[in-house]
């Protein structure tokens, strides 16, 4: 199945919703008068697409729509397409991993599916030639470790951890040692999802990223976001958090192919104007995908 095609089958839970709203607008399209960017609005916002976004994109729509002079349902439903690629396009969509080591600092509250993207990522990357090792820094979980030492054993990648318990940035130093002495190109740092308080896991991703900056102080580093698609305008909320307290500057969106609201990745965004890097559309190894705006675009609408 080639690129465009998995990302098409892995939305179309989402696509079937946009076909119903979305496309039944577009095919009793009369003109582009109030009514039409009314129902527009409203497909778009029912896509989880956000209200914020959705108004923005449409009164950018009504714009275009006049300047243009466009007239047909054809020219405005590609016009639409371009501004939804437009508000996607807030960065590089590619991880950053120019040096040796890199790091890739992931982080999300439980159950998003921080430790299985972990796993597919190290297949990706191991796959593209590159010497990945695990770290296995959320020590505050129960099994938290032996879940990633799993997917450790499915992608053929080296781990570090410690006990249940263990200083987490203690677990970084020692991944950062490791991967020194065996000539790792990238580190995947697996953190908590949940500590008790806001303040505590600020406390703990800020020692994480003091570790790091002190013993790879030129490297190159992603904050990784993993949010769970299914959750919709909750995840964003997680998002607006996230971006407070970590200094997010990559998102994953995971769980794609379970929800009709695969419209978050364009909320998320352009809310937070942090571009999404890697998108989760099914369950095997390869379901996780580098983000490409305009091939997303064209899978869903």
């Amino acid at each position: 199945m080639g690129f465009f095609e998995k990302i098409k089958n892995g939305l179309k839970k989402t696509r079937a919703a946009m076909a119903n709203t979305l496309g039944g607008i577009f095919a009793s399209f009369s003109g582009a008068n109030e009514e039409f960017y009314e129902e527009l609005e409203e497909s778009m916002i029912l896509a989880d697409i956000g209200v914020e976004t959705s108004c923005k994109a449409v009164e950018q729509l009504r714009t275009v729509v006049k300047e243009r002079k466009l007239r047909t349902a054809e020219e405005i439903h590609d016009a639409l397409k371009d501004i939804l690629v437009d508000m996607l396009n807030v960065g590089d969509t590619s991880l950053k991993l120019g040096t040796r080591p890199s790091v890739v600092l992931v982080i999300g509250v439980n159950g998003v599916g921080k430790t299985t993207t972990i796993g597919k990522l190290a297949h990706r990357l191991s796959g593209e030639g590159k010497r990945v090792l695990l770290c296995a820094a959320d020590t505050f979980r129960a099994a938290a470790a032996d879940q990633l030492e799993i997917w450790a054993g499915r992608a053929n990648v080296d781990i570090v951890r410690q006990h249940e318990g263990a200083d987490p940035a203690a677990v970084v130093f020692d991944a950062i040692s490791a991967a020194k002495a065996r000539g790792s190109d990238v580190i995947l740092c697996d953190t908590a999802g949940r500590l008790h308080n806001k303040a505590n896991l600020m406390n703990e991703l800020g020692k994480i990223s003091r570790i790091i900056d002190r013993e790879l102080p030129n490297a190159d580093k992603e904050v990784l976001l993993v949010l769970d698609g299914t959750t919709g305008q909750n995840g964003l909320l997680q998002a607006k958090q996230f971006k407070e307290i970590a200094g997010v500057t990559a998102i994953a969106l995971t769980k794609l192919d379970g929800t009709a609201k695969g419209g978050i990745v364009i909320a998320v965004a352009d809310a937070l104007q942090i571009p999404v890097k890697l998108i989760g559309v099914g369950e095997q190894m390869d379901d996780l995908m580098p983000f490409e705006p305009r091939a997303f675009v064209d899978a869903l609408i």
